[in-house]
């Protein structure tokens, strides 16, 4: 497959392109400055703007699906977040690719009383305006026709770990829970290649 992702240079971005790459995808990174990202190697690296549709559509186009990890902490998250919906939703409906897998928050996922995680007891909360943003740009995409799905880490991830090569879907968000960045991209390919959640938010923890 032909695979473009957005925020390419993150975290996620990154082992979501080395996961596609182990697979045998062909990949378009879209990152805002490539002159940056000199590292990114075996794929096609261009640079994009994800809260405008017109650059979306332009880095999109002749792909088969889209992963976003993309993030801007230097834009209020409510304004990045829904912007970036708003641009990936409608500039890939006009670039004619209808899958778009997004890297999603914990914080708005259902905890275990059934609210959102944020909002249970004891829950950091210096954050809230980074998980309200989240949630705003989850609505946008609510409000689009695109075959999207919202994949999220059950609770934060491992930033040290290894690849397992396994992950689990699970039942709620719970904050204990933790993944490691490789075995997350495998559940967003697997999204990619064989989709389980069609316009849907999911969790997803180690195995």
């Amino acid at each position: 497959m032909d695979i473009v992702v957005f925020g390419a240079g993150g975290r996620a971005g990154r082992q979501a392109i080395a996961e596609a790459r182990r697979r045998g995808h062909r990949v378009t990174a879209v990152v805002r400055d490539p002159a940056r990202h000199g590292d990114l190697a075996d794929v096609r690296v261009v640079a994009g703007d994800v809260t405008d549709g017109a650059s979306v559509e332009r880095a999109a186009v002749g792909h088969d699906a889209a992963i976003s990890a993309a993030a801007d902490l230097s834009v209020p998250p409510r304004e990045f977040f829904t912007a970036s919906a708003r641009a990936l939703t409608g500039g890939l409906a006009k670039a004619g690719v209808h899958r778009l897998v997004v890297v999603g928050l914990a914080s708005i996922m259902p905890g275990a009383s059934g609210a959102p995680l944020m909002d249970e007891p004891g829950y950091p909360d210096e954050y809230r305006d980074f998980y309200l943003g989240h949630a705003a740009g989850l609505d946008e995409l609510r409000n689009s026709e695109l075959d999207w799905a919202y994949v999220a880490p059950a609770g934060d991830f491992d930033h040290d770990g290894a690849r397992t090569g396994q992950y689990r879907v699970a039942e709620h968000g719970d904050s204990a829970s933790r993944i490691t960045y490789a075995d997350f991209a495998i559940a967003l390919l697997d999204e990619i290649e064989a989709p389980r959640h069609h316009r849907a938010a999911v969790s997803v923890g180690e195995a």
